[in-house]
């Protein structure tokens, strides 16, 4: 190869939150990827609206930068465990990854995971220990935590003998040691072309490629994005494509593209070694490999873990349907889930009895609801059930569910609250410590019981803690798992809410609108305060009369009311209740709108039970 063809690929992977992107952006900034009069902005990589509001990678990106003569392919990666499915794949194109821990929270429950799949296929990580300039760092025994879970995982001699380096991301800073000051991340860029070798020239065998991750084009349809494992690709060449049902295809490329700093670049071939993204196969997929015609050698099906939790997406039934989305038909919402499953394997699509409704099944709860943002801020309308976990059943035939470690840390205080509600959800405590006035908490509870969860969490410790999640596998079923303690405020009227209704309502639970929205019958305004739904008609004004009374009318001060999010209202709403989104509105309903629907259902289900 040429110098500048020396090619080598990182992924930078971490837990939530742990500076991966601003990581990303130090290496962009530091390469001269950018102009000197470029206005650049923070997390760059995170370029999806969804993203950006969040603060989270939902989607892996690539870009490449130079730096001594090698080319550096940087892949960031999703922190969370709901999109473990894209972090599995990517991590497959790559020679190295950096693995990046907080140096005062340590090693969290997705650090385990990501580490897990890199050492599974062999690779040697390097360890970054970030945000170091923390008051309450303790980098020291961070390390000593890191090796700890290197040993958990059956790390080999050489992946233990892991290089270690110190950052702060946030300033473009990376040291060698604690007490070595450094003013940019030159350590970092050298202990990556020190710790691992180029990929090697296979320029002269048979091309191969395997597909890792999808993308969509509005003008040259679906691209493959992958590595190329051996020989040269070649735009306008006819290539084999092969994939996991034994399917080989005659195709040609017609587009041919790598990436050169954040943009992609048409170029005629592409070597050994580089990340490229081909057009022109419009059925190529995850796992697809695509050889040289005289030698049709597919690669190994890449594994993904099976979905855990599923949501029905219904057509909206609501009196108010249509009025604010452009997409509203099951004939609309059924091209729109086709066109995700294109890029979204982690994600499961399969009809119901229904016509007018969908099984979409996903890794949890994050996963799906960023699907119904993105529809919904499309344009789409429709209706989703409460998350259903997926239970599955052994070898032995016995039903088992997954479940999670969740790892609480929260103000001492409210240990007692998080440990009984955690209980209650059939948790089994596996470890508690307390350290400066915190303690952490670390249980094992199944998914079922963790649904709706996060929200008490934040409001019991007065969003003072921190809540983390992983799937750790599956065990026999728990039994039954208390729902909602609270019942349900249903209105019984259509039209304007009324302060004066809302005003005597609110002594009686807890309110989800506000004066002069709008309703209609059987929408759920509010929480009731007692384990029973109430029949309210927040439409009643107060009755006018020429009579002044004697003393003054008494000022009608209302409570702010509970303003949901999408994943909030998910979490909150019952078997018998659904979630309305529409463009401009989150409404929740139940699923009977009138007082005789939902007792027709209640005789259903009961007659269903037995």
């Amino acid at each position: 190869m040429a110098d500048q063809e020396k090619i080598l690929n990182i992924a930078v992977i971490a837990h939530v939150d742990a500076g991966k992107s601003t990581l990303v952006d130090a290496f962009l900034r530091q390469s001269d990827v950018f102009r000197d009069n470029e206005e650049v902005v923070d997390c760059i990589m995170d370029s999806n609206d969804l993203e950006r509001e969040r603060g989270i990678t939902i989607y892996s990106k690539n870009c490449s930068v130079i730096h001594n003569g090698v080319k550096i392919n940087i892949v960031d990666t999703p922190g969370h465990a709901d999109f473990s499915s894209e972090v599995e794949r990517i991590i497959r194109t790559v020679d190295t990854v950096i693995l990046l821990v907080d140096a005062s929270e340590g090693p969290m429950p997705q650090t385990r995971f990501v580490l897990s799949k890199a050492l599974e296929i062999g690779l040697k990580p390097i360890l970054l220990i970030n945000k170091i300039d923390k008051k309450d760092q303790r980098a020291e025994e961070v390390v000593d935590e890191v090796y700890e879970l290197f040993l958990d995982l059956d790390a080999n001699d050489e992946q233990l003998d892991f290089p270690i380096l110190y950052g702060i991301a946030r300033e473009g800073i990376v040291q060698y040691d604690l007490n070595t000051p450094s003013t940019n991340i030159e350590p970092l860029f050298d202990t990556i072309l020190k710790h691992c070798d180029v990929y090697p020239d296979l320029d002269e065998e048979p091309c191969r490629m395997q597909v890792s991750a999808l993308a969509y084009d509005e003008y040259i349809g679906r691209l493959g994005i992958g590595r190329i494992y051996s020989g040269v690709l070649k735009q306008g060449t006819s290539y084999i494509r092969c994939n996991q049902e034994g399917l080989e295809k005659r195709e040609t490329i017609s587009n041919l593209f790598v990436y050169k700093g954040l943009s992609r670049t048409n170029v005629k071939e592409a070597h050994s070694g580089d990340i490229v993204v081909v057009a022109g196969m419009p059925d190529i997929s995850i796992g697809d490999t695509i050889c040289d015609p005289e030698h049709v050698e597919p690669m190994d099906h890449i594994p993904i873990e099976e979905p855990t939790l599923s949501m029905n997406f219904h057509v909206n039934s609501s009196p108010f349907a249509g009025r604010s989305g452009k997409y509203v038909t099951s004939r609309n919402i059924k091209e729109r889930l086709e066109r995700e499953l294109e890029v979204n394997v982690g994600l499961k699509v399969e009809p119901t009895d229904s016509a007018d409704c969908f099984k979409v099944s996903g890794r949890g709860e994050l996963h799906i609801s960023i699907l119904i943002e993105n529809m919904r801020r499309e344009g789409y309308e429709l209706a989703i059930s409460k998350p259903e976990v997926i239970l599955h059943k052994d070898e032995n035939g016995v039903k088992v569910e997954p479940v999670e470690e969740v790892i609480c840390l929260a103000p001492e205080e409210y240990s007692g609250t998080i440990i009984n509600k955690l209980n209650l959800r059939k948790g089994v405590m596996e470890n508690m410590e307390e350290d400066n006035g915190y303690v952490k908490i670390t249980y094992q509870v199944p998914t079922r019981g963790l649904l709706g969860f996060r929200n008490e969490f934040i409001n019991e410790t007065h969003g003072e803690g921190t809540l983390v999640r992983r799937i750790c596998g599956y065990e026999p079923y728990k039994g039954e798992i208390a729902q909602r303690m609270q019942g349900a405020m249903i209105s019984t009227e259509t039209g304007t809410a009324m302060t004066y209704a809302l005003w005597n309502l609110q002594e009686r639970g807890q309110l989800f609108i506000s004066p002069q929205t709008e309703v209609y019958e059987g929408m759920i305004i509010g929480e009731s305060a007692k384990n029973i739904d109430m029949d309210v008609n927040p439409l009643k004004n107060k009755k006018l009369t020429a009579i002044r009374s004697s003393g003054r009318d008494e000022a009608m001060l209302l409570t702010p009311p509970r303003i949901f999010s999408l994943e909030e209202a998910l979490e909150w709403i019952n078997d018998d209740e659904l979630v309305e989104v529409t463009p401009d509105a989150i409404r929740i309903r139940k699923k009977g709108l009138t007082a005789q629907d939902r007792r027709a259902l209640y005789r259903e289900k009961m007659a269903q039970n037995g």
